[in-house]
């Protein structure tokens, strides 16, 4: 409740008010207690009073409950009793409900809340996956090379065809990103579909969640209270805190700086804190120390709610000014020794003993401790905390489902769609490089063809060149025995008719030679046998004439 323009939380058993300053409820809190306390009932109350305030609130239903805010509070004798021991009826009490919206990620019990793998980012994906550090390293150089490439990250099947891409030309990568492991890819590749199994293929995806959108105030002036139903996601630790985590981070990367205001720009409950921290690699528990630590100056009051405050670390748990510790059990050495812890960490009040106090504390008791105006601690009062004035029980499935559809975001976020991102492109590129590795394993086919045609081709042109050499040279020599045949026959011809001239000279010869060797032989035996009378002449004259024929003869033989 408001009371004061403050926001009224408690009372102490003298009936004194306990508050909160508007002012100071960006300082952040914790509200910590065994299960069974009334932690749940404190988160209401205080939920209550901020959206009163005009103050957006976004809180976790762990247990199906608070969506039961939407709902008015019934009367009962307790409430009767409750609201007489702390004086509710003269501040203004009533039964009423809250607005709230209500988100599930898996789309069931609330409208779907879904952001994208590369607003997520490589550090708190790595968390959700239970990558190692290698593997982490190699899942923040995937995001480096989308993003260098222009590839939007929205989805898993994004995230796993990016992954596949790489691993595919990963010696591509190598010179300018390092060395990329095929097997730590394998192990983000199955971590990725074991995420998936659980829900995360509806939770990445389009419509992401605008974080302004939980800014929004409701009917009455009074600030929305989303309500995340968690009691499935629960079950997955890791998802459901590093979502938170990013939720925060989103809050403090958007919302501009705004200093000191009179009252927080929302408020933001953790419910089951300690999943947050568990298994927290350094990185990551150094970034959310700094988130807690600056996202104050955005106008943003974060409340922690655990079982005991030693699930908050240090450098946290610092931040936490704001404190409502409900009774926590010390069975053993280790118990107690958390519990003095928590003790030591509020103001002494000299009226009690704190640790004494916080072991015997009952349900809907608490200890607790708020910044006063000069921002200094309070010292610890026990106290007893306020009713709410919604429904202390859950909201039924009509409810949730009017609830749902009612809301003016219902439009905008309740149809998945699946934009051209890294997927769809990759997809199209790997088309394209196979039918380009086709049409070049096509080209190469046809040159290896065209080479063996065209070796086939200087083969017979070769052997045609070789023929027709062999041919020329034949025909050459052909032509030449010719040749050389037509030359012996001209020669034998030439030597024919020299034999036949020769021939015929000497017959000439002879005829001349016999014509004058007669007529010299028988002029001779004429004058020889003259001596003997006429009949000595003519014998001698003829003797003469056939041995002067006889001699030419036996010359042209020789």
């Amino acid at each position: 409740m408001i009371r004061d323009e403050k926001i009224w939380i408690a009372n102490t058993e003298s009936g004194e008010n306990i508050s909160i300053i508007p002012k100071m409820a960006n300082r952040h809190g914790l509200v910590a207690g065994a299960t069974g306390t009334g932690k749940t009932v404190t988160l209401k109350v205080m939920a209550e009073s901020f959206s009163e305030m005009g103050v957006p609130v976004f809180m976790a239903d762990v247990k199906g409950d608070i969506a039961g805010m939407m709902n008015p509070g019934t009367n009962s004798e307790d409430m009767q009793k409750r609201i007489a021991k702390f004086g509710l009826a003269e501040a203004g009490f009533e039964y009423k409900g809250y607005p709230v919206t209500l988100w599930d990620i898996y789309g069931k019990n609330g409208i779907p809340l879904r952001t994208t793998i590369s607003e997520m980012g490589p550090l708190l994906l790595s968390r959700i996956l239970g990558l190692n550090d290698l593997q982490s390293d190699i899942l923040s150089i995937i995001f480096k090379i989308a993003d260098d490439s222009n590839l939007l990250l929205i989805d898993t099947k994004d995230l796993k065809a990016m992954l596949a891409y790489v691993d595919d030309h990963s010696a591509d990568f190598a010179a300018d990103y390092g060395k990329i492991s095929s097997a730590s890819i394998g192990v983000i590749t199955r971590a990725i579909v074991s995420l998936e199994t659980e829900g995360a293929d509806l939770f990445f995806g389009e419509p992401a969640l605008n974080i302004s959108d939980w800014l929004q105030i409701g009917a009455g002036g009074k600030g929305m209270i989303n309500v995340l139903a968690s009691d499935s996601l629960i079950g997955n630790g890791k998802l459901y805190s590093t979502f938170l985590l990013w939720m925060l981070s989103e809050l403090f990367e958007t919302l501009p700086e705004v200093g000191d205001m009179s009252k927080p720009k929302m408020v933001f409950f953790f419910d089951e804190a300690h999943l947050l921290f568990k298994d927290t690699p350094k990185a990551l528990l150094e970034k959310i120390e700094q988130v807690v630590k600056l996202i104050r100056s955005k106008g943003v009051g974060v409340y922690f709610c655990t079982q005991n405050p030693r699930d908050i670390p240090d450098g946290v748990l610092a931040q936490l000014s704001n404190k409502v510790q409900h009774g926590l059990r010390a069975y053993t050495p280790s118990d107690q020794k958390a519990v003095r812890a928590a003790a030591d960490s509020f103001r002494v009040n000299p009226d009690f003993d704190t640790f004494d106090t916080i072991l015997n504390l009952g349900t809907g008791e608490a200890v607790v401790s708020f910044l006063q105006e000069d921002g200094v601690p309070a010292i610890a009062s026990k106290v007893n905390i306020l009713p709410p004035q919604c429904s202390m029980a859950a909201a039924t499935d009509a409810q949730r489902e009017q609830c749902i559809k009612e809301s003016l975001l219902y439009s905008k976020y309740a149809t998945a769609v699946d934009p051209d991102s890294a997927y769809e492109f990759l997809q199209r590129k790997g088309i394209e490089d196979a039918r380009i590795a086709e049409e070049q394993k096509q080209a190469e086919l046809e040159a290896k063809e065209a080479k063996k045609r065209a070796e086939q081709e200087e083969k017979e042109a070769k052997k045609q060149a070789e023929r027709e050499e062999r041919e020329a040279l034949k025909k050459a020599e052909q032509e030449e025995k010719e040749k050389q045949k037509a030359k012996e026959r001209a020669e034998k011809e030439a030597l024919k008719k020299e034999e036949k001239e020769k021939k015929a000279k000497q017959q000439a010869m002879k005829s001349v030679g016999n014509s004058v060797a007669g007529t010299v032989g028988r002029e001779l035996g004429k004058n020889l046998g003259g001596k003997y009378g006429k009949f000595g002449k003519t014998l001698g004259g003829n003797v003469g004439a056939s041995l002067g024929r006889g001699l030419l003869s036996t010359l042209f033989k020789k």
